[in-house]
């Protein structure tokens, strides 16, 4: 079974900058995704990415995230930029939109005001 591995993650003021990896053990899934989960709320989908290219974010990260992949290496990475106090989360990913990996551990982001 395919196990993910999330990185990338750290503290940073608010207006930086990170970038996050999803290494996968085996073939990464044709559409994958980025998730997050902030102390005592739901987890969210922030953004999707298809074996084409195509992409699409949530309301709140669009225009500030980036979504991508390298099939090659079996990983996903999330370009993070003006990141904000709000997208404070332990962010994962995984494949929508049914989950077919076991989650990771996740990487924890957080966003200095």
């Amino acid at each position: 079974q395919v196990q993910l591995v999330e990185s990338g993650g750290g503290l940073v003021q608010a207006g930086g900058s990170l970038r996050l990896s999803c290494a996968a053990s085996g073939n990464i899934f044709s559409v994958m995704g980025w998730y997050r989960q902030a102390p005592g709320r739901q987890r969210e989908l922030v953004a999707t990415i298809t074996n084409g290219g195509g992409r699409n974010y949530a309301d709140s990260v669009k225009g500030r995230f980036t979504i991508s992949r390298d099939n090659a290496k079996n990983t996903v990475y999330l370009q993070m930029n003006s990141l904000k106090p709000e997208d404070t989360a332990v962010y994962y990913c995984n494949t929508y939109p049914t989950y077919y990996y076991p989650w990771g551990q996740g990487t924890q982001v957080t966003v200095s005001s």
